[in-house]
């Protein structure tokens, strides 16, 4: 946070101007006015941020996130208090790779022994007594309002995480909405007294933990010591080496830095969770706090979707003489019901994903779908044209037949007409109305008997061997218009080839947000929709052949 907030005051109130030195008390009077307005903007930001309950970002925050984001914090800060411990004058660095110049400097400065006069640094005049309140100057408001937003983010970021480091080990819960009011108003009212933006202090939580510290009363104690030292002790501490409060820093920051055993158990645990430690402590030492919080926070988001786009597929089968469904790949008991494929997926399908379950469904399915319905359309269309040919073809002899008889043609027409009409009055005659009936009939019954040419096996294409394919919906949490999408093309794709489509265990706000998307309709109705899985199996078994519209007694949602 210094650092952060010295970047802004060197940019504002810098060393030199147009090539002349500026005057080091106007100077210093002058970054106080910057750093103590940035703090009351920071301030603002963060009251206003904890009012519209922008705690919820802590939820983005996982644990392997905060330890790695910790961890690297603490190595910044011990990196930070070499220079006092060697006891050397460096220039600052922010911004990314700052953490590499400041190990840079102090390996050659101490190295090649550029101290030679081994004085040692000390605290130095304190001034005593508290310094008047003064209202912020506005008119940098509009310079600040970007360093300002970017410092309230990542102070927040590091007392939250720190706060959630001793929430998991003392066994309590941190309100984050809460803690961002109370650091804006500790920046809001501490920037009217010309303080500069503060956040958790990590090397202080430790010491005041290490000591037993463990309720406000030990923070109201510590603020009365800081008080009257303020006010009158502070001269006290004036010949205090810097390299003893270095070392103080560098001794409690040991919990921290133990954190890097983290590496090993994750890697036993979770190596995706490895992953995001991994990356979080390496763009925080290498891009500082804020771009690293930004890089981290980001990849951990993408982490998730990445792995919701790769869930486990599963065909289930019915352990015996239950209505329990398991993976038959992992439950040697579970056995697929015949003609019934249940297919279920480990997570919601969502645009990130649809395609992918899709996909899967049909491996999963042991059907070439795609293959069989590019096959049919080109099999129907063939025909199509066959049939199109020969009618030309007979339009085309009829033309020429009339052509070539000419008036005779028409007179023979009709005179065979007329005696094709005289002959048909006369079997009608013969014929009794109940042979009629009974040859309607009898037509009738040939016809339905007879295969529908766009059958699959009436066009010599394999049939698949399961008339029913039920969806396990289960893990549905959600649908947007891409799963709606997919799920009207996986209907319709299955029904190409003779398959009967089933959606099970949908819970009620999917069905919901089913309906307002528009997704039932005259083919695909609720009674393709079941409570559960074992109701749509035993349906599916019921009827082999597409759903009647006719009601039946299965349960339904």
């Amino acid at each position: 946070m210094s650092v952060m907030v010295g970047s802004v005051t060197e940019s504002l109130a810098p060393q030199t101007l147009n090539d002349s030195t500026i005057n080091e008390t106007t100077r210093d009077a002058e970054r106080v006015r910057v750093a103590s307005t940035l703090s009351v903007l920071v301030g603002l930001f963060q009251v206003g941020l904890g009012l519209i309950h922008f705690g919820f970002l802590v939820t983005y925050l996982s644990e392997p996130l905060v330890r790695g984001y910790t961890t690297a914090a603490a190595v910044q800060v011990f990196v930070s208090q070499l220079k006092y411990v060697f006891g050397l004058h460096l220039s600052s660095h922010s911004g990314p790779l700052s953490l590499i110049y400041l190990i840079g400097a102090t390996g050659i400065s101490y190295g090649m022994g550029l101290k030679h006069i081994f004085g040692v640094d000390v605290v130095g005049n304190i001034s005593a007594g508290l310094v008047p309140p003064v209202a912020p100057n506005t008119q940098l408001f509009s310079k600040l309002v970007g360093s300002a937003f970017t410092i309230a983010v990542v102070g927040f970021a590091i007392a939250i995480s720190l706060g959630k480091i001793f929430a998991l080990r003392h066994g309590y819960r941190v309100d984050s909405n809460q803690e961002l009011v109370a650091l804006g108003l500790s920046n809001l009212i501490g920037g009217i007294f010309q303080c500069f933006p503060v956040s958790c202090s990590m090397s202080r939580s430790l010491v005041q933990e290490s000591t037993g510290g463990n309720s406000q009363v030990a923070g109201a104690i510590s603020s009365l010591f800081i008080l009257l030292i303020i006010v009158k002790l502070g001269e006290l501490f004036r010949d205090l080496p810097k390299a003893v409060l270095a070392a103080i820093i560098i001794v409690n920051l040991k919990g921290m830095l133990r954190q890097l055993s983290d590496v090993c158990s994750f890697w036993k645990a979770n190596q995706a969770d490895l992953l995001i430690w991994l990356v979080t402590f390496a763009a925080t030492i290498l891009l500082n706090l804020d771009l690293g919080l930004m890089v981290s926070v980001v990849f951990s988001l993408l982490l998730v979707v990445v792995r919701t786009q790769m869930p486990h597929y599963s065909i289930l089968g019915q352990v015996p003489d239950t209505d329990i469904y398991r993976d038959v790949a992992e439950y040697s008991e579970a056995k697929e019901v015949p003609g019934v494929k249940v297919f279920r997926s480990s997570a919601t399908v969502y645009f990130a994903n649809a395609d992918f379950y899709s996909d899967a469904l049909k491996q999963r399915c042991g059907v070439d779908v795609d293959f069989l319905i590019s096959q049919k359309k080109k099999l129907l269309k063939k025909r199509e044209q066959l049939k199109l040919k020969q009618l030309q073809k007979e339009k085309k002899l009829q033309k020429q037949a009339a052509s070539s008889k000419g008036a005779s043609v028409s007179i023979n027409v009709n005179t065979s007409l007329e005696d094709m009409r005289s002959n048909n009055v006369e079997d009608c005659k013969q014929v009794s109305p109940g042979d009629k009936m009974e040859d309607a009939t009898a037509n009738g019954q040939e016809d339905s008997k007879a295969p529908d040419g766009s059958t699959l096996k009436a066009l010599g294409l394999p049939q698949p061997d399961f008339h029913s394919l039920i969806l396990d919906l289960g893990a549905l949490s959600f649908v947007d218009t891409v799963c709606l999408k997919s799920l009207k093309n996986i209907f319709h794709d299955f029904r190409d080839i003779e398959v009967e489509v089933y959606m099970a265990a949908c819970h009620s706000p999917v069905v919901s947000q089913l309906e307002a998307g528009h997704f039932f309709d005259a083919s695909i109705t609720k009674k393709h929709l079941f409570a559960s899985v074992h109701d749509a199996v035993t349906f599916a078994l019921q009827h082999p052949r597409p759903v009647p519209d006719s009601p039946v007694s299965v349960t339904r949602l």
